[in-house]
Order: structure tokens, then sequence, then C-alpha cells
């Protein structure tokens, strides 16, 4: 069997490369592969293009790569809590594709499934369709859009074992499992690596078939958002 254990996050991110295509897990804070993060940061590796739901907090989850100006693009569809996103954004020193969430989880999914296209009424009509095939299906109009696949996808779980079968842990399984499937590498933090054979099989979101390092990581933060309101 090969052997997918890696001793930790700065062994993992090691051969990524600047201008590397990086698809990451997380929705918010919440299953962000902040170990891999902070190793990406160690590195300097720089130009990177990033597909991830958000763009994490200024100073936590991807936002701490834009404060090192590492990333060149972003692919999301929520970005709303970063401020240096947004300066960098409005200063054209980013770029960025802002895509329909439902869009962007279906175009991950796509990537890992091997469908090259598909249709979704999303979209139509807005800035989204520019570019874009629209055809018409049963008198209503579609859009087409392709997969999403990366270089290397990192990923955070909440067990895992050896083979790199992967539990995520309530919701923080969002876009952790369509991100594990769609990377040429796949690369899985966890919070607690176990035997083969120790993880209930009916239990598991990522077979181990789709990841190719996998390492126990540490330190988490865990950050969660609170909701505020203006009196």
């Amino acid at each position: 069997m090969i052997n997918k254990v890696i001793s930790g996050a700065d062994e993992a991110v090691a051969d990524i490369k600047d201008s590397a295509v990086i698809m990451m897990g997380g929705f918010g804070l919440s299953g962000i592969p902040e170990n891999c993060i902070a190793a990406l940061l160690r590195t300097g590796v720089k130009n990177l293009t990033c597909i991830s739901n958000n763009a994490g907090v200024d100073d936590f989850g991807i936002g701490l790569l834009l404060q090192t100006r590492q990333v060149k693009k972003m692919i999301s569809s929520y970005v709303g809590e970063n401020q240096e996103f947004e300066r960098q954004l409005l200063a054209g020193e980013l770029e960025v594709d802002l895509i329909p969430q439902g869009t962007l989880a279906e175009r991950m999914r796509a990537g890992g499934a091997g469908i090259p296209a598909f249709f979704t009424p999303a979209g139509v009509g807005t800035e989204v369709a520019e570019g874009k095939e629209i055809r018409e299906f049963d008198g209503k109009l579609y859009l087409m859009e392709r997969w999403l696949k990366a270089d290397f996808a990192i990923v955070k779980a909440w067990k895992g074992d050896t083979a790199g079968n992967l539990i995520y842990r309530g919701t923080a399984q969002n876009f952790n499992p369509m991100a594990a499937a769609a990377g040429k590498i796949t690369i899985a933090e966890v919070e607690e690596l176990v035997p083969i054979g120790t993880l209930d099989p009916a239990q598991i979101h990522t077979p181990g078939i789709y990841v190719q390092r996998i390492f126990q990581g540490k330190d988490y933060e865990k950050r969660i958002e609170k909701r505020t309101v203006k009196g």
C-alpha cells in the first residue's frame, strides 16, 4: 500500500510552486486548512490562483495569503468580510472571478466527477453570463459552466486514516468533499489520524482514493463567526 502519511504541513506543500492553481475547502471560517495555509506563508510561493468559496477574513484563512500578496487570482463566491481583498480588487491588484455559490460548488463537483461542462439557470441575464454559451431547454434559458480543477486541493477533516479516508464534522463538510475530489494532488490535514480499518466505512465522506497526502494537524484556532447587528 502507498504510504500517504507525511510529517506535517511544511512537507505537504513543499512542492507547490509559483503560479499553481490551489483549491481549498472551507466555508466562512469553518473547515479551513489552517496548517497548510500557514505553511504556504512560510514558503513565500506567489502568483497563486485560489479556488475557494470565500477569501477568509483579514487575519485568518486565505486572507493571510492576500496580505502577503501571494495570491494573483481568486475564484470565489463570497468575499464580503475581507477588507484587504476589497482594497486589492478596487485597486486592480487582484484578479477576481465571482461565481454564484451553487454554481461554484457544482463546478468543483464536476471537476472531481470528470464532467467538463453543465447547464444552469443561475447567472442568465447577468454579468456572470458574459462570454458564456446560453441554450434553451424546455422554454427556459440555461448558462453553460465549465468544470473547475486544480493542481493541488487542500482540505481539512475531523478524522482521517492512514489510507486517506476522511470524515468531516458538522458544517466543516461544506466545500471540502468537492475540493478533495478535484485536485491532481489532494492534501488532507486532519484533527485525528487513526490506523486504517478504524473508521466506520458508512461514515466516510471522502474515500482515500482521492487523497495523496495526509497528516495530523495541530494548534487549530477553530474560529467562530458571530452575527453582529447595529442598535
